[in-house]
C-alpha cells in the first residue's frame, strides 16, 4: 500500500494516484485551466486520458457535463486550446524537474560518463534527445545493458520528444544529448514528471514524431526491485492504493 492519494479520471472513471494524473481547475473568471502541480486552491477534477481523447470528449461535449457534475456548476468556459495547454504544461513541468535534478547534482550528461556509470551498473534511468544520433544511443543502450547484466533484452533509454537544444536549456548546460541518472529517488521523480507529458501526448506528439514510451522502458529493475520506470503503455502493474475522495 502506499499513501499516494488517489484520484478518478472525471472521463474514463479510471482511478489512479495523483502523480499519473492531471488536474483541472475552475479560475475565478470562469475559465478551466490546467493545474498540472495541483497547487490551485479550490476544488478541482482530474482527467487521465490521452490528448487526442481530451479533444474528442470536448467536441462530443462530454468533457463539459463531467465538469458540470465535478464543480457542481455549469457556469463556466472550456478554452478550445485547453489540451494543447495541458500538453504545453506537462512539458514545461517535465523539464523542470530534469532542471532541478541537474542543479541538486543528480544528473549525469556526456556520453563518456553515462556509459562508464551504465557498464558499473549504477544508472537508474538514461534518456536520450530526439536528435541523438542512433549510433550513440545503441553505444550507451548496450552499457546500460551490460551493467545490469540483462544482453539480448530490450533494455534501452528512452527517447524523449524533445531536441538537445531544449534539453540544454532545461538544464542549464551545453549540448545535451543524453542525460543518465544514478539516484533512484531523483530517477523516480523525472520519470513520473516524464510519464504524465508522454501519456497525455500519445504515440504521435504533435511537435517533434520521435521514440516514445511505449516503445522503450526508461529505467531497469536493479537487484529484482521493479524498474523505476515502466514504459506507457505497458502492461506492469501499479502499486496498491489507499482510496480517498475523488474531487480536491
Amino acid at each position: 500500500m502506499t499513501d499516494e492519494p488517489i484520484r478518478k479520471c472525471i472521463l474514463s472513471g479510471e482511478r489512479d494516484v495523483r502523480p499519473h494524473l492531471v488536474r483541472l481547475a475552475l479560475s475565478p473568471d470562469g475559465q478551466i485551466l490546467p493545474d498540472v502541480r495541483a497547487k490551485a486552491p479550490g476544488r478541482g477534477a482530474w482527467i487521465g486520458v490521452t490528448r487526442v481523447e481530451l479533444e474528442a470528449a470536448i467536441k462530443k461535449g462530454k468533457l463539459k457535463g463531467a465538469l458540470s457534475r465535478a464543480f457542481k456548476t455549469g457556469e463556466f468556459t472550456i478554452d478550445p486550446e485547453l489540451p494543447a495547454k495541458i500538453e504545453s504544461a506537462l512539458e514545461r513541468n517535465a523539464l523542470d524537474r530534469l532542471g532541478l535534478e541537474s542543479r541538486s547534482g543528480t544528473v549525469l550528461i556526456g556520453s563518456d560518463r553515462i556509459e562508464q556509470n551504465a557498464r558499473q551498473g549504477k544508472l537508474k534511468a538514461l534518456y536520450h534527445a530526439s536528435d541523438a544520433a542512433e549510433d550513440g544511443n545503441r553505444k550507451l543502450d548496450q552499457a546500460w545493458r551490460i551493467g545490469n547484466d540483462v544482453e539480448g533484452s530490450g533494455l534501452r533509454g528512452l527517447a524523449l520528444p524533445v531536441s538537445r537544444t531544449i534539453l540544454a536549456l532545461a538544464l542549464g548546460r551545453e549540448n545535451v544529448v543524453h542525460i543518465g541518472l544514478t539516484d533512484r529517488a531523483a530517477a523516480k521523480r523525472v520519470s513520473e514528471a516524464l510519464d504524465r507529458w508522454l501519456h497525455f501526448i500519445g504515440p504521435e506528439p504533435s511537435s517533434v514524431s520521435c521514440e516514445t514510451a511505449s516503445q522503450g522502458a526508461s529505467a531497469s529493475p536493479q537487484n529484482g526491485a521493479p524498474p523505476i520506470q515502466q514504459a506507457s503503455g505497458s502492461t506492469g502493474t501499479r502499486p496498491a492504493v489507499d482510496m480517498t475522495e475523488e474531487f480536491e
